[in-house]
């Protein structure tokens, strides 16, 4: 322990009114949190490619169409993930296979979730978005 005052830490008026002329200086900024953003920003992200495919048509394209380097598929019901090269899944399964075939198989190969019955067997995939 040590016999400073807790004022120590505060800084003093003369300080305060220093830091407090600092910030009027700074320029307010011209958009508040509830402006509408300019239509360039929304056209550069209706430009960029992700912002095209949903994850409904991720899952629906051909590996040779996926740019990624790694696919990822989890499970939603025993939460593992099963990562696979882009090259090693074109080698496995072909170019033209889909996607959200050969996640269903990449599941289905390692699940552990079996109960006998057809309807609750297997792996529930979900698709992470590109």
């Amino acid at each position: 322990m040590t016999d400073r005052p807790a004022s120590w830490r505060m800084p003093t008026p003369k300080q305060m009114e220093k830091l407090a002329a600092k910030g009027d200086r700074q320029a307010p900024s011209a958009a508040g949190p509830d402006a509408p953003l300019p239509a360039e920003y929304w056209e550069s992200v209706l430009k960029d490619p992700r912002a095209r495919a949903s994850v409904a048509e991720a899952r629906q394209r051909r590996l040779s169409e996926i740019q990624r380097h790694v696919l990822r598929i989890s499970c939603q019901r025993c939460d593992r993930t099963v990562e696979i090269q882009t090259a090693d899944a074109v080698r496995l399964y072909g170019a033209n296979a889909v996607w959200k075939d050969v996640a269903q198989r990449l599941l289905d190969n390692t699940c552990r979730q079996r109960t006998g019955r057809h309807e609750e067997d297997g792996c529930w995939p979900e698709f992470e978005t590109p």
